[in-house]
């Protein structure tokens, strides 16, 4: 190969440059019709497909996070099985509420900075930092969200200096908000916090965590249209998932559907689910 090809098969001189660890300006700068709040929808009303309700919970050493399985458009279910539930990096995820494909891409461009900023920096960003470069994400996708293509992710970490779950919540301007002990989000989330205020507890273990998470789904999906859930006869059951110093760990089928067949059983007995005792 002479001089002139390889040259030409080389990278960009960009790209070989030291600068900011941050993946997202890297891509800012070098392409910026690929970030997701650089595009233009246009005027007018979208249907868009829209993911619902997430819900989160601590216990002691780690927080679980769950969401349901519907997607809708309008009045239509357009999907019944997808994934709101992602892990962010070994020892965070995400869960996604709003414009569907825009939550989808904000995870994956979430995850990139991520695993980004570790390799330039070589250490794992801060639970709060992972907050805070979320929190600038959303903030970029403001002018999407004005056009009615919003995302409101639900964020859950292990905070490795206090061995604690932490729970974070953003609005669509990115402001970003820790939430203490349980929170749900999406357009079932009102009725999500209802259940989980009268069901959790400070001594939760993983298990009883995932109960009461896939609980919180139930009542959302009992008062919400838009919210799916569990669906025994296609197997469709939520996705979720614990974070504790073991790092993520997303629940089988066959964990869930113990669980899930648990809580659907008891159900027929008591359609409102489990009373909370009195004090």
């Amino acid at each position: 190969m002479d001089a002139a090809s390889g040259s030409s098969a080389s990278l960009p001189r960009s790209y070989l440059t030291t600068g900011s660890s941050s993946f997202l300006d890297f891509i800012t700068d070098q392409a910026p019709d690929l970030v997701p709040s650089r595009r233009v929808a246009g005027s007018g009303s979208l249907e868009t497909p829209h993911g619902t309700t997430i819900v989160a919970a601590t216990f002691p050493g780690g927080a679980v996070i769950a969401g349901d399985r519907r997607a809708t458009m309008g009045n239509v279910i357009a999907q019944r099985d997808i994934e709101k539930v992602y892990p962010a990096d070994d020892y965070s995820a995400i869960g996604i509420a709003g414009t569907a494909g825009l939550a989808l891409e904000l995870v994956r461009l979430f995850q990139v900075e991520l695993e980004h900023y570790e390799k330039i920096e070589g250490a794992v960003l801060s639970i709060e930092g992972k907050a805070n470069r979320l929190s600038s994400m959303i903030r970029g996708s403001l002018p999407m969200a004005m056009q009615g293509l919003a995302v409101v992710p639900l964020f859950v970490g292990y905070d490795h200096d206090t061995g604690a779950g932490r729970i974070f919540s953003y609005d669509v301007t990115g402001g970003r908000y820790e939430e203490h002990d349980y929170h749900a989000v999406g357009s079932g989330s009102l009725f999500a916090r209802g259940s989980l205020r009268k069901l959790y507890r400070e001594d939760f273990d993983t298990d009883e965590a995932a109960t009461a998470c896939v609980q919180a789904l139930y009542d959302a999906a009992d008062d919400d249209s838009a919210t799916g859930g569990p669906d025994l006869l296609r197997g469709i059951y939520p996705v979720v998932a614990a974070i504790s110093a073991d790092g993520y760990r997303a629940l089988s089928d066959d964990e869930l559907s113990v669980i899930v067949r648990r809580v659907v059983d008891a159900r027929t007995d008591r359609p409102d689910g489990p009373l909370a005792p009195l004090v």
